[in-house]
């Protein structure tokens, strides 16, 4: 049998077009489990050393959907998340957690989702848990490090944005020019509420902004809750929006210490009372579902916050309620 798929991997590679100069063909088997793996990253404590502290990365969007791949759906970063803390929840022998971070944020509630479950953890298992902020933590970025126990970062990195943002646009201008003319059939007044094919008006302005309000005084919560030392009116003062760099996060309040990957892992040892420990990561080898979050659709390539994905042509026009820092490209008011 497993000669069998040998060789129909090798007639449908000559069927695509063979091989040119200095090329070949590369047959590699892989696991049949596709569940999540333990990697030891650092095995410099030796051997027979038990403790762990486990490194789980969070890059990119977060969004509650799978990200779209040139050949398919790829990881829900949400999934990816739950998944990794699941494993590392059930390891007893995980003393400490650090969550490195490298994401401008991403949705409302899929930033949530990751933050409670992260405190979900740290009830349960009662370690330290350490964030470090490697590039960009940026809102639903520094969001989810506000659940960690200490927050180490980069002197270069970028942090901060506290706030949230749901993007509008109209496209009656340019119907109306192009002679195409668009009517809603609703319920109520209300039920096309920011739609593209008619203008934003006062009274659909003022519902959104009630939105974003509420959310953005829950950012706020969540920010005194991690920084209180800085209490709710001292993070109220930081954040209308703007990112700081590591450092000026740290002068401010919104992090404890700028420092490096090894910085993190030596105050996640510190904090934990650990004397030698492997540093593990989990790694998935192919596409693995574990919970529910791994059934989510799939999501469109994102450019400049506008879903361009074709075959779901209508989920870019609706807006969407984000904690993401979009570098000063939404245009929105601050709440």
């Amino acid at each position: 049998m497993q000669r069998l798929c040998v060789w129909m991997v090798v007639a449908a590679a000559l069927v695509a077009g063979g091989c040119g100069p200095g090329t070949g063909f590369l047959i590699k088997p892989v696991p049949v489990s596709e569940e999540l793996k333990e990697i030891t990253i650092s095995p410099e404590a030796g051997p027979f050393v038990s403790d762990r502290i486990a490194v789980v990365d969070v890059d990119g969007l977060i969004m509650n959907s799978r990200n779209g791949g040139l050949f398919g759906g790829g990881e829900n970063p949400v999934d990816l998340f739950v998944e990794k803390i699941d494993k590392a929840q059930k390891d007893s022998n995980v003393r400490a957690l650090v969550i490195r971070i490298n994401s401008p944020g991403g949705g409302v509630t899929a930033t949530d989702l990751m933050y409670r479950r992260l405190a979900e953890f740290k009830k349960e298992r009662k370690v330290p848990v350490v964030a470090m902020i490697e590039d960009v933590g940026a809102s639903g970025g520094y969001y989810l490090a506000c659940g960690a126990d200490a927050i180490v970062v980069a002197p270069t990195s970028v942090t901060g944005s506290i706030g949230v943002i749901v993007q509008t646009f109209s496209l009656v201008g340019t119907l109306a020019k192009l002679g195409i003319d668009t009517k809603a059939i609703t319920s109520g007044p209300r039920k096309d509420m920011a739609s593209p094919f008619k203008a934003l008006d006062p009274e659909d302005e003022k519902i959104l902004q009630g939105i974003v309000t509420e959310f953005y005084e829950r950012f706020l919560d969540i920010v005194a809750a991690g920084r209180p030392a800085l209490g709710k009116d001292g993070v109220k003062a930081l954040a209308d929006g703007r990112v700081y760099s590591g450092a000026q996060a740290v002068a401010k309040g919104l992090a404890d210490s700028t420092g490096d990957m090894n910085d993190a892992l030596a105050l996640a040892k510190k904090r934990g009372g650990i004397k030698a420990a492997r540093v593990v990561m989990y790694d998935r080898p192919w596409g693995y579902k574990a919970n529910v979050y791994s059934a989510s659709p799939v999501g469109g390539m994102q450019i400049n916050l506008l879903n361009v994905s074709a075959p779901n042509l209508m989920t870019w026009l609706e807006p969407q309620f984000l904690y993401l820092w979009t570098g000063g490209g939404g245009g929105a008011a601050n709440p």
